[in-house]
């Protein structure tokens, strides 16, 4: 009874009313506000982050999924077969004006433009060279990996976005059917074809276009034959491997990209969300794959 009456400690015990005086006051207030909006910002951060590195790991689990399932013979049913087909025609076939097109202008407005250049310097033994370094090995995949994208890779996106807001893809399960199977790796084995075929007809177009505007400027005197094997005399060992690879690898991971961006879409999800986000993740991935392949690793 007499500790009852006895003054409290300044620490001893918290007063809610000067808590909520303290609360109230404009510089608590002021940080408070500060606070939440850093933590609202670093939540944004956080999800954007594990959203990015989420596709990131599904891109690789898929990659060996791709790679290992088109070895075994019993993943080629003739559904798959038939969806391998239409889609290869599509990348081949469609795509093969675009791809000649953006070839030509190449020619002119880089292999003829460093055939002049070279010549007038002097330095026309290093023609070869700096056209397979730069035009081939740089330029060409980077050109054929957009074109798959634009014409190709955007209909993967639209197509498998749309099957997956719609339901059909959960309904393809429930049937016991793979999508990964019927849909994923048919289509990304295509692109890896289109884009290993596209890549050399888009070289050999830029390089033939370059040799006639040199040869109308008179720049250049060899045969067309001459000029050519001279561009393949300039190849070390590692490029016979390192172009072809080059090639194969972007058709592949535009393929897996966009399929797997249409596959991951969600019922929140419209064009209007899911092709600004398949473009720029494919864009990233053509990118992120010659930067790596120009690594002197």
């Amino acid at each position: 009874m007499s500790g009852a009456n006895e003054p409290r400690s300044p620490g001893g015990e918290r007063d809610p009313i000067l808590e909520a005086d303290a609360s109230t006051h404009p510089q608590h207030r002021q940080k408070f506000v500060l606070h939440e909006w850093a933590r609202e910002k670093l939540a944004w951060i956080g999800r954007l982050t594990r959203k990015q590195i989420r596709f990131f790991l599904i891109m690789l689990g898929a990659s060996w999924g791709v790679i290992f399932e088109s070895f075994r013979s019993h993943s080629w049913r003739r559904t798959v077969r038939y969806e391998f087909g239409t889609t290869l025609n599509s990348v081949i076939g469609g795509g093969l004006i675009a791809t000649m097109f953006a070839g030509t202008l190449t020619g002119v407005a880089a292999v003829s433009q460093t055939i002049y250049w070279l010549g007038l310097a002097g330095m026309a033994k290093m023609t070869g060279t700096i056209l397979i370094d730069v035009v081939i090995r740089e330029i060409a995949p980077i050109l054929v990996g957009i074109l798959l994208l634009g014409r190709n890779g955007m209909l993967s996106v639209t197509e498998l976005g749309l099957l997956t807001t719609g339901g059909e893809i959960r309904s393809m399960q429930a049937q016991g059917l793979d999508p990964f199977l019927l849909l994923v790796m048919p289509r990304t084995l295509a692109f890896t074809v289109g884009g290993f075929t596209l890549g050399i007809l888009f070289s050999f177009a830029a390089l033939v276009t370059g040799y006639i505007i040199s040869r109308m400027s008179g720049v250049v005197t060899n045969p067309v034959w001459t000029f050519l094997y001279d561009v393949v005399t300039a190849m070390s060992h590692a490029d016979y491997l390192v172009i072809p690879l080059k090639f194969i690898t972007v058709g592949f991971v535009v393929g897996l990209g966009g399929c797997l961006t249409g596959l991951t879409a969600t019922n929140e999800d419209n064009l209007r969300t899911l092709l600004p986000r398949g473009f720029s993740r494919g864009m990233l991935i053509v990118m992120a794959v010659s930067v790596l392949f120009s690594l002197d690793l």
